[in-house]
């Protein structure tokens, strides 16, 4: 891999995150994930809310994501999320340029979680990636699974969890 030499990057291997985020109802309970691979090594993060909206789990997944890396990487995200992807790659600097307001004058929904999105992107080299959804990406598949499975049952508080017996 060619790297940028403006980069303060000093590593060459890219991180790949997969990440997904499910709602039981639109708003509704919902559930985030997050697969980080770097070489050999693998991190899942997982972890919902009682009442949310799927958009909001994508973007959280993203976010957590982006929180777990220990310093500025190279990482390729990869998402089944148009509304996610269509945002980060094309919204978000129009968004920016109009103090937050879509070209109908009203605010952007979500407004919090993208700003905090944004920030957090700009210390890392991301190459955002869309995937269709359950079209047989392992990896997404699974991030899948996992963003279910961390929806919580009966309004029960779900916490964030980590597998992190590896460090990113």
């Amino acid at each position: 891999m060619i790297q940028n030499p403006k980069s303060k990057i000093q590593n060459s291997e890219i991180v790949r995150i997969y990440i997904d985020g499910a709602c039981r109802g639109n708003p509704g309970p919902g559930g985030w994930s997050a697969i980080l691979l770097y070489g050999e090594r693998r991190k899942e993060l997982y972890g919902g809310e009682d009442f949310t909206t799927n958009n909001r789990m994508e973007l959280t997944a993203a976010i957590r994501a982006l929180e777990a890396l220990k310093r500025p990487v190279q990482c390729q995200i990869f998402t089944d999320s148009s509304y996610l992807y269509n945002g980060i790659a094309k919204w978000l600097p129009r968004w920016k340029a109009r103090n937050w307001r879509l070209t109908s004058g009203k605010p952007v929904e979500n407004r919090d979680l993208w700003e905090l999105l944004s920030n957090l992107a700009a210390t890392h080299e991301i190459q955002w990636r869309w995937i269709r959804g359950h079209s047989g990406y392992i990896y997404n598949e699974e991030a899948d699974r996992l963003a279910v499975a961390a929806i919580p049952k009966n309004n029960a508080n779900v916490n964030d969890n980590v597998n992190d017996s590896v460090k990113i």
